[in-house]
């Protein structure tokens, strides 16, 4: 034991001249002598070789030892990080770091605008699963089995149920939205549903197997065709601009009716004609109507005292023409030379 004892006077003696400047030096300190295979843990061990009637004093002097030490690491760990605090190792004279800043996405910027928009005309924000039945994408919608607007929409299938089973599919468009509010919710409704739908067509300039829409569906008393103009006027001087070139065109959509597409001046060419507007000088945004009466008989509301309008546009298409985006496939290819372009951009 005495020579333990002596041991560790020589050991203080070591320590109290250890180089100790900097955090690296006063974590190898920590493990030289703290550490789970340092000094105090090895002389810890030797208690079992000490006489009984000595392991006392033995005791007294560890602990007296391994508090020196513990002392010694806390002042220079407590004066390694005020002086980083104080920043005596920071050269003011340099320039600042610059932080990296992110940008939105293109389409959730899009998607902020138009939703502000119809917020502002009291539409509300409905949500609903990417994965759908059957019944609520194309059946409640008034595309019953062998329908041929099925044929429009180039479906990826999860299953196929047969006479007495659903069929689960990605959804074609977020009229399934619509479904489930109307399925959960009497009138009077008015919301919008934006999210991604998903398309079995091969990816080009001009298509893809998925993006994005945002539908809208408004029920109520006495709501007519002038309520779907004005709405949808607005929307489009909001978002384009207040000398924007509107106008109608009859269609055919099989939860509408009467259906109607409308069209806006191109904003690419001026209306002069180019590739995006085909060269008619006129690019289709949205389609829209009435919803059908069956449709509404479909989640038990009455169309002899109710009717509403719904609408539907493709994000990626306003996007194109409010930021001039020719392509689709550089929405999903995370290009940060296509996406910094965007920084600033609320």
């Amino acid at each position: 034991m005495e020579l333990i004892l002596k041991n560790i006077e020589q050991y203080k003696v070591a320590i109290e001249h250890e180089p100790l400047g900097d955090a690296g030096e006063v974590e190898q300190f920590r493990i030289k002598y703290l550490g789970t295979k340092g000094l105090i843990k090895s002389l810890m061990g030797e208690m079992k070789n000490v006489p009984a009637d000595q392991k006392k004093t033995f005791g007294q002097v560890m602990n007296e030892f391994k508090t020196f030490v513990e002392n010694k690491y806390e002042g220079a760990k407590s004066a390694i990080t005020s002086e980083e605090k104080i920043g005596l190792n920071e050269d003011y004279t340099l320039p600042g770091r610059e932080f990296p800043t992110g940008a939105h996405h293109p389409l959730t910027i899009i998607r902020n605008q138009v939703v502000f928009i119809f917020q502002r005309l009291g539409f509300t924000i409905a949500n609903g699963p990417e994965i759908e039945d059957d019944w609520h994408n194309f059946g409640s919608m008034n595309m019953p089995e062998n329908h041929p607007a099925r044929d429009m929409q180039d479906t990826f299938y999860l299953s196929k149920g047969n006479e007495n089973e659903q069929s689960f599919l990605l959804r074609t468009h977020t009229s399934s939205v619509q479904a489930r509010v109307m399925e959960s919710q009497k009138p009077p409704i008015r919301i919008i549903c934006p999210g991604r739908v998903f398309r079995n067509e091969t990816i080009s300039a001009r298509a893809h197997c998925f993006f994005h829409q945002v539908e809208g569906l408004y029920i109520s008393e006495q709501v007519s065709f002038a309520d779907l103009k004005q709405t949808l006027y607005f929307f489009v001087r909001e978002m384009f601009g207040k000398d924007i070139k509107i106008r109608f065109r009859p269609s055919y959509f099989p939860f509408t009716e009467p259906s109607a597409e409308m069209d806006i001046s191109c904003l690419i060419c001026g209306g002069d004609g180019c590739n995006i507007c085909k060269h008619t000088g006129w690019v289709e945004i949205l389609g829209s109507g009435m919803v059908h009466p069956r449709v509404l008989e479909n989640f038990q509301i009455d169309p002899n005292k109710y009717s509403g309008f719904a609408f539907g546009m493709g994000l990626e298409r306003i996007c194109q023409l409010k930021y001039r985006v020719n392509d689709l496939r550089l929405y999903s290819q995370n290009d940060l030379r296509f996406l910094k372009q965007f920084s600033g951009v609320v």
